[in-house]
């Protein structure tokens, strides 16, 4: 019996992959070689297992689970975020434990499937020159069960940054300004600039912002888009937000997580120069906003969330509506002409992050991978699958990020 994990899928599927200094693994989760979950209905058990496919997938790029900068964890299950977080941080003992992102979801792409993880790491970064962590407050009511250890907030290893995505949730456990998506918006988004700045870097070295807010509308989504895109000068990172359906604790209506590379020269940080291509093709938001579509820095080529909305226009009109199979078509051709201005294509990526809703469970998952992979012609990179009962709007289906190698 093999012990390289799969998903219960027929398409070929990359479990790992690298692009420049940094190895990705795509939403592993608690799978055998058959593609079965190994333990139905304990999370606990679940994130174990996710955590021992992580370290196959990782030997696949000659890295180890010491080589893990970030960990982002999509669950299923009634319980607090901070449990996920312990749970990780024993299975990651090695200080500065990684950074660690949660999002409490309702759905999983898989039957039995409670959780999966999403991993970014780089090779031998312990060892690096530059090294550096920000921690991030524990509550009250969890600090006894860290026992002292610090929780990284923000992670720098050499030129690679992962700030941890928070809620408005402060030192002392409470929501700042709770149901209030604005205020909260400009409440994490200092913190994380704080951050940040302990990592040598700011907001002009993002190169991803990935969001979370409660709406089906855009009249929801644009001043929580205005309250975020305040804090970044243009050109800004790419950016992708999603609506979410849970969020702890109560009273939270956002969180926002950012990822950015920064340079460290004679003992000087230094900005990493990037080229965008922006094809008139791909869409525009429907409000002035300072994120670009698609960035190369080094050896990496960084793709905004892409949604099925009106080519060459910024109107958000939504194409094919409510058609998963003709959204998901387009949106992968949006993929393909902002890889091209790089003389790339979606061969290229080595991680695909996709949200859609998904009203058919694991019957819609399947029918959404079998759209991707005749799209991109050959095996899926690592990829995170994140059905959701809703998008943007009950037009809207599907939205698509990624990485690929420059």
């Amino acid at each position: 019996m093999s012990n390289i994990w799969r998903w219960p899928i027929d398409e070929v599927h990359h479990i790992s992959g690298t692009a420049g200094p940094l190895t990705f693994v795509g939403g592993a989760g608690d799978f055998d070689d058959q593609g079965r979950i190994r333990n139905a209905g304990n999370l606990d058990a679940q994130i174990d297992g996710a955590v021992a496919n992580i370290a196959i997938a990782l030997g696949g790029e000659s890295a180890t689970l010491e080589d893990v900068v970030r960990l982002k964890v999509h669950y299923t299950a009634d319980v607090d975020d901070w449990h996920v977080i312990k749970r990780l941080a024993d299975l990651f003992p090695i200080d500065p434990m990684p950074a660690i992102s949660t999002v409490p979801d309702p759905m999983q792409p898989f039957a039995d499937q409670m959780v999966q993880i999403q991993v970014v790491a780089q090779r031998g970064w312990r060892h690096g020159q530059n090294v550096r962590s920000c921690p991030r407050p524990v509550p009250p009511q969890w600090r006894e069960a860290f026992a002292g250890r610090a929780v990284t907030g923000g992670l720098r290893a050499g030129e690679f940054i992962a700030v941890a995505n928070r809620t408005a949730q402060n030192a002392e456990g409470a929501v700042a300004a709770p149901g209030d998506g604005i205020a909260q918006s400009h409440e994490i988004m200092g913190w994380h600039k704080e951050t940040l700045a302990a990592l040598g870097a700011g907001f002009q070295d993002a190169v991803k912002m990935e969001g979370y807010y409660f709406g089906t509308t855009r009249e929801e989504w644009r001043p929580l888009a205005q309250a975020r895109a305040s804090h970044f000068a243009e050109p800004g990172p790419v950016a992708t937000v999603v609506p979410c359906h849970r969020l702890n604790p109560e009273g939270a209506v956002t969180k926002i997580e950012v990822m950015a590379m920064r340079d460290e020269w004679n003992g000087f940080d230094k900005y990493i120069p990037r080229d965008d291509f922006w094809p008139r093709r791909v869409w525009d938001w429907q409000i002035p906003l300072p994120y670009r579509q698609a960035i190369r820095l080094r050896d990496t080529i960084w793709l905004g969330g892409q949604v099925p909305s009106e080519p060459f226009m910024n109107t958000s009109k939504p194409m094919y509506p409510a058609e998963l199979v003709a959204q998901t078509r387009l949106v992968m051709t949006c993929l393909e002409d902002l890889l091209r201005g790089f003389n790339r294509t979606t061969a290229d990526l080595k991680l695909m992050v996709c949200y859609f809703t998904c009203p058919d469970g694991e019957e819609t998952t399947k029918l959404f991978l079998d759209t991707v992979s005749g799209m991109i012609g050959g095996a899926l990179p690592p990829t995170t699958l994140v059905p959701k009962p809703g998008m943007h709007t009950p037009l809207g289906t599907v939205e698509i990020w990624g990485v690929a190698q420059a």
